[in-house]
């Protein structure tokens, strides 16, 4: 069975959604430009929310200490998601100081930004491989974009990984066969407009990514 992460949850009815629906994974977003960034204490109140064994995932980008600090002052949260940052000796500094295990995203438009993120294997608990934004915008995740999935194919990877951008409940099956990924991370593609989840298309996503 492929685990599916729902992100950019926002509310306790699509919170409730996902854990029906079966998700593994639930994201909090703590980035302002986002659409679905929320505030640590929403994000608290959404967290009582996510019975033991679904994973609560806190996505930051590029995040200082403080901004970490502040959220994981008050949020119970599993994992550690962080896009933005490519230098090993930060990502190890997040992860010890929020002592929980770190997700890296990759953003990728090419082979070698798949190299890019095989080489930060050792930093991270697990990778995450997201479609590059378009030059000169878009957020770093969210943005309903895929990449050439053909990329990971025949990538060995040394770590858990999820596969991230673009999906949609439609496309997540054909995803996963081509890639083999055994986790899959959607945002927008289970939107009815930016930063609005849709409970139906969740069920549909979580049953399609099966």
């Amino acid at each position: 069975m492929t685990a599916a992460k729902i992100c950019g949850l926002s509310t306790p009815e699509t919170v409730a959604a996902a854990v029906r629906a079966g998700a593994r994974f639930v994201g909090f977003v703590f980035y302002p430009p986002s659409p679905r960034n929320i505030s640590a204490d929403d994000a608290l109140a959404l967290a009582a929310e996510v019975p033991p064994g679904v994973g609560k995932v806190g996505l930051f980008v590029d995040p200082n200490d403080n901004d970490l600090d502040a959220v994981l002052a008050k949020v119970p949260l599993d994992f550690i998601q962080v896009h933005g940052v490519a230098d090993p000796e930060r990502l190890r500094a997040i992860r010890a100081r929020a002592g929980l295990p770190l997700i890296v995203a990759q953003a990728v438009a090419c082979a070698e930004d798949v190299d890019t993120g095989l080489a930060l294997a050792g930093t991270a608990d697990m990778l995450l491989f997201d479609a590059k934004p378009a030059a000169g915008g878009g957020l770093p995740g969210g943005n309903g974009v895929a990449f050439d999935w053909r990329l990971l194919s025949t990538r060995r990877i040394s770590v858990p990984w999820m596969l991230a951008g673009g999906l949609t409940p439609d496309n997540v099956a054909q995803a996963v066969m081509l890639t083999g990924a055994k986790m899959v991370d959607v945002s927008s593609g289970v939107e009815s407009a930016p930063g609005i989840k849709n409970a139906d298309a969740i069920h549909a996503f979580v049953a399609a990514a099966g």
